[in-house]
């Protein structure tokens, strides 16, 4: 018997036949079948699926685990969850690690967009060292170059800037003892411009300008020395300033002055100014100002001696991208009451300096290691202070460092005006960046800076687990960024070298 042939495979249907003709089989148009009222499909599909292939039928079903958790737990969970993040706009700085995507950083465009709860272009960074302050720092100056930014660092306490200064092709201006640098902290700066050109409505504004600066600085430098600087003690420090530069005899060209020149005022006044100070004899005078000429007596003959006691040396290119003073000389002698009144000094001149900023002179201002300014007492905290209000005018982004939050609290005794000034410093800047700290410092960041116990946590584990890692203050929004470096900015911005050597 031959064996039966297997024809399953060549069969074909009665449709397949009809359509080698061009026919079809009559079909019967059946309606569409409305779901139930009470549910949702037309067919009830069972908890293992239909058995048919390709159907997705499973015999058994897999264990599910329940959990339970909180909405601030679950984004640990699924960290791909994640809220509106900030607009592509200004400096890439890294990624975000909840979302993945880029981060980056735009402190003046975020003050002008509504939808960002930032009102201030400050931004303060805290970090212990070797946690990548300094590597962010720099990282930002770099990038914002392409946006017309430039950079302005007032007081380079240990050099750590000179690398990016010259590779940018800007040669550092470096004070300290034995140098021949200076700097004059009562220079006239933009605003002694086309001085005789100007009305006398003009003149009256920046002469106001003027003295008003020079009064906190010389405030704040005897302050510094512990002595009370009273509305006496002001009356007579204005008179001295306007005498001095001529304006009180309507000079139309103000002569520069300095600050020794204002202490030998004081030891040698004039019976004009003994009469204009309200004083009945010359000895009543020097009774009553013994504090303010024994206190800038000490200045002159010692941290302002050789650094900001004559003219200035120093005429800065304002169109280079970068512009740093170097103080790394004074501050290897380790005194740092003279690098703190050094840095006010800057401060002081700094600001002259920009008071006449072209419209769109667009600048970032660093103010490094500014705890020892605020060391210096309430004037110096007073100073900061004014300039921290003044940089949404002034146009100017402040970048100012310390080590931990609690570090502007050092400026006086607890409930001290120093300290509480200092402390509503921290709220004068709308941005935050906190990177690793250690445990000790938990507690600092959760009373000072408001932070729930899973922030503080990862700024105290998961950001000391390598550099750059740090969480973002912005408004009232969170982020965790890590900071991404190419080789040259690695290069640039690597501090290690004298542990390394």
């Amino acid at each position: 018997m031959s064996p039966r042939r297997n024809t399953t495979s060549s069969a074909r249907s009665l449709d397949e036949l009809l359509t080698d003709f061009g026919g079809q089989m009559p079909r019967k148009e059946t309606a569409a079948v409305e779901p139930p009222a009470d549910k949702l499909f037309p067919k009830v599909v069972r908890a293992r699926g239909t058995r048919h292939r390709g159907h997705g039928w499973a015999p058994t079903l897999p264990p599910l685990a329940g959990y339970q958790m909180t909405s601030e737990q679950t984004p640990v969970t699924w960290p791909l969850i994640a809220g509106d993040g900030l607009p592509p706009t200004g400096a890439p700085m890294g990624f975000n690690v909840l979302s993945g995507g880029s981060f980056y950083c735009d402190p003046m465009g975020w003050v002008n967009d509504d939808n960002i709860g930032v009102t201030n272009p400050n931004v303060f960074i805290f970090g212990k060292p070797g946690r990548g302050k300094s590597a962010l720092v720099k990282a930002f100056m770099l990038r914002m170059i392409r946006f017309g930014y430039r950079s302005l660092v007032l007081g380079d306490v240990k050099d750590e800037y000179e690398d990016i200064s010259r590779a940018l092709g800007v040669e550092p201006y470096r004070i300290g003892p034995g140098l021949s640098g200076r700097i004059n902290p009562l220079d006239f700066g933009p605003l002694a411009q086309d001085w005789e050109a100007q009305d006398r409505v003009e003149c009256a504004r920046r002469g106001a300008i003027l003295f008003n600066r020079w009064l906190a600085l010389i405030r704040g430098l005897v302050g510094s020395q512990n002595v009370p600087f009273t509305p006496t003690e002001s009356r007579v420090m204005n008179r001295v300033l306007r005498d001095l530069t001529g304006w009180s005899r309507g000079q139309s060209k103000l002569t520069q002055i300095t600050i020794p020149m204002v202490w030998a005022a004081l030891d040698t006044p004039t019976d004009a100014l003994v009469t204009e100070c309200r004083y009945e004899t010359r000895q009543d005078f020097f009774d009553g100002t013994r504090g303010l000429r024994d206190a800038l007596g000490s200045l002159c003959e010692g941290e302002l001696e050789g650094l900001f006691d004559t003219a200035s040396t120093f005429q800065p290119n304002w169109r280079a991208p970068i512009q740093t003073l170097s103080l790394n000389t004074l501050h290897a002698n380790g005194n740092e009451a003279a690098v703190g009144i050094a840095l006010m000094c800057l401060n002081s001149w700094g600001q002259g300096m920009r008071e006449m900023a072209e419209p769109g002179d667009r600048r970032i201002v660093l103010r490094d290691e500014a705890w020892m300014q605020t060391r210096l007492g309430v004037e110096a905290v007073k100073t900061l202070d004014s300039n921290l209000r003044m940089s949404r005018n002034d146009g100017d982004i402040q970048l100012v460092t310390y080590h931990k939050p609690s570090d502007p609290l050092s400026a006086g005794d607890q409930g001290s005006q120093a300290a509480q000034i200092a402390k509503d410093l921290l709220h004068l800047a709308d941005v935050r960046i906190l990177l690793g700290q250690d445990d000790e410092v938990a507690a600092e960041l959760g009373h000072l800076l408001g932070l729930s116990r899973m922030q503080q946590e990862l700024v105290t584990g998961w950001a000391m687990g390598d550099k750059g890692r740090a969480l973002w203050m912005v408004g009232d929004q969170r982020y965790k960024v890590q900071t991404v470096l190419t080789p040259l900015e690695r290069r640039l911005t690597y501090t290690n070298e004298a542990i390394a050597g």
